[in-house]
């Protein structure tokens, strides 16, 4: 049983396209001389679409940031993310930032979004497309 959930898990993630441009800030947050709270400002502005997972998108921890992972990749937008089982306080500080207690957590644009669920949701319904619309557009322009 355990052979096969852990054959399927892989297959799985090696089944999602990684984002189409993936960015990923470096996770050695105590050598830049800022504090946690800073460095999640900075994420969050300075990144379109930012990514607070378990795990990296090639390689998510736990299945709901698999799921934000290949709901954004549909969209071919560049995708940053920090792998939050890194680092504890930067998991507490990204909390305290966003006020929302689970993750993955998703920022677009510098504003919170939620969770997995929640860009599935927005997915579905057409509002993702329309709030990630004009990324790959402004990626190239920088």
């Amino acid at each position: 049983m355990a052979r096969s959930l852990s054959s399927l898990i892989i297959k799985g993630v090696a089944g999602y396209p990684a984002a189409h441009s993936s960015r990923i800030p470096t996770n050695k947050v105590e050598s830049s001389g800022l504090s946690l709270k800073e460095i999640v400002e900075q994420d969050v502005k300075e990144n379109p679409v930012m990514l607070y997972m378990k795990g990296v998108p090639e390689f998510p921890q736990c299945g709901f940031s698999s799921l934000a992972v290949r709901v954004l990749s549909h969209y071919n937008v560049p995708i940053s993310a920090r792998n939050i089982l890194e680092d504890p306080e930067l998991k507490s500080a990204v909390k305290a930032f966003s006020h929302w207690p689970t993750f993955p957590q998703i920022f677009i644009k510098g504003e919170f979004i939620g969770g997995s669920d929640i860009i599935l949701n927005m997915h579905q319904n057409g509002e993702l497309k329309e709030k990630l619309k004009d990324l790959s557009a402004n990626q190239k322009s920088e």
